[in-house]
């Protein structure tokens, strides 16, 4: 995968409350690269979530993308289980790593240049009754465990305005928290009242969110019926994103 960090050096989350737990570009060989503050990465595709258990992602896969500004990449990626996360580390002309939670047949991450994406969380929502409430997963680069956020909107519409929100920490204790959502770039900018914020993609019926500032990239993914991920990458407030396509070996 590419992002940001590529072209620099070369698919966010200081998330949640006092509790929360602390988280590709040029050529057709491999990297990264990033819009606006040094990220790229994503693909569009349709969302789907299923109460089924959700697909076995854990394993090595072939990468093909494109990044913002057209260029293809090539590369390798491993997927990791650690607990309630995965960890994703790509491999090529670069070295990228990140963390992902998976909700059905969706999973988000957030990722960042180098061998371990220590400071980058991700959070994966599933958008329900147009907005009105957003059910999501969240984790960080380092950490097992993840936790679970539930927000409703009190004012706004769609998935824009303002929300209360309840969650749930890996160690059983609850939490609660405001979240602002605004319209940036090609997505959301999410804003947390514990001053946390995030930069969000929406594919469908969910969006996901990656924290940890402009040095954290992040991919919402679909997995297919075949098992390929079908991705959608981007950095930090990007304007434009990129595509990925994961297929496992």
């Amino acid at each position: 995968m590419k992002l940001f960090l590529r072209h620099n050096t070369a698919l966010v989350f200081a998330l949640l409350v006092a509790c929360v737990i602390g988280c590709k570009s040029t050529s057709s060989s491999t990297s990264k690269t990033s819009e606006t503050s040094s990220t790229t990465k994503t693909t569009s595709s349709t969302t789907s979530t299923t109460k089924t258990a959700p697909p076995d992602i854990a394993g090595k896969y072939s990468v093909t993308g494109t990044n913002p500004n057209g260029s293809a990449y090539k590369g390798e990626l491993e997927v990791i289980k650690h607990g309630d996360v995965y960890q994703f580390r790509w491999s090529g002309g670069a070295t990228y790593d990140g963390v992902g939670v998976q909700l059905g047949d969706v999973i988000a991450v957030a990722f960042t240049t180098g061998e371990n994406g220590k400071g980058c969380g991700v959070v994966d929502y599933t958008i329900a009754d147009d907005g009105a409430t957003l059910d999501g997963k969240w984790g960080y680069w380092g950490t097992d465990e993840g936790g679970t956020e539930k927000a409703k909107r009190t004012s706004g519409s769609g998935i824009i305005g303002e929300y209360d929100s309840t969650g749930t920490n890996p160690d059983g204790k609850q939490y609660k928290v405001q979240i602002a959502i605004a319209p940036a770039g090609s997505g959301y900018k999410f804003s947390w009242s514990n001053n946390s914020e995030g930069f969000g993609i929406r594919r469908g019926d969910n969006v996901a969110v990656g924290i940890g500032g402009a040095r954290c990239g992040f991919v919402s993914y679909e997995v297919k019926s075949d098992g390929t991920l079908d991705g959608v990458w981007g950095g930090y407030g990007s304007e434009k994103t990129g595509t990925e396509k994961a297929t496992k070996q």
